[in-house]
């Protein structure tokens, strides 16, 4: 592993333990000389992870599309950013550069860009790790929810396991290490009748 993309929130959010697990994840990845991969903002938890790993000597890059270069207001000192044409640009992008996903607290945008990258993976897109780091109890009742999407068969079993979920960085980081993608297809065969 090179490269860690992190998903979160252009916002601060109501919680000091999300800035503390930002700046924690942050020194996780600096101390495993792992590169953040992110989305180019200088605001909120994105531009208070990137600032931190700027801060103990790590390599970020942003990717950020160029409609939201004024509205997320784009980090201005990082070591590279990449301006893309439109969102999808962004994530495909964010997506080659990375070799694991992190989602941080997060809004409707952190939601759906790791729900889209571990819908990548259930697909067999690419076998990559993709995990949620559950500060303060944040994802709890999302974490719920997708075990109900297990109990109600919509979600097989392996690939909700899919989507690790842990409350500090170095054990998600730990896990991602070990990884490997679970080998069972997406589709259940229909039984001939």
């Amino acid at each position: 592993m090179k490269s860690i993309c992190v998903y979160c929130g252009s916002n601060p959010g109501r919680q000091e333990a999300y800035a503390g697990a930002a700046r924690d994840l942050a020194k996780s990845l600096v101390d495993r000389n792992l590169r953040l991969v992110y989305g180019g903002a200088s605001v909120g938890i994105m531009g208070l992870v990137a600032d931190t790993v700027l801060e103990l000597g790590g390599e970020a890059v942003g990717v950020i599309p160029d409609a939201l270069m004024r509205k997320e207001i784009a980090h201005p000192n990082l070591t590279e950013l990449h301006v893309t044409r439109s969102m999808h640009e962004r994530k495909t992008m964010m997506a080659e550069l990375s070799d694991g996903f992190i989602a941080l607290p997060g809004g409707i945008g952190t939601l759906e860009e790791i729900f889209e990258i571990w819908t990548w993976a259930q697909l067999g897109f690419h076998g990559k790790p993709c995990g949620l780091l559950n500060i303060a109890g944040y994802y709890d009742a999302l974490i719920t929810f997708l075990d109900h999407t297990v109990a109600e068969q919509f979600v097989r079993e392996p690939h909700r396991s899919m989507l690790l979920v842990e409350q500090s960085p170095n054990a998600l980081l730990d896990r991602f290490a070990g990884y490997a993608p679970p080998t069972v297809q997406k589709w259940v065969e229909k039984a001939d009748t």
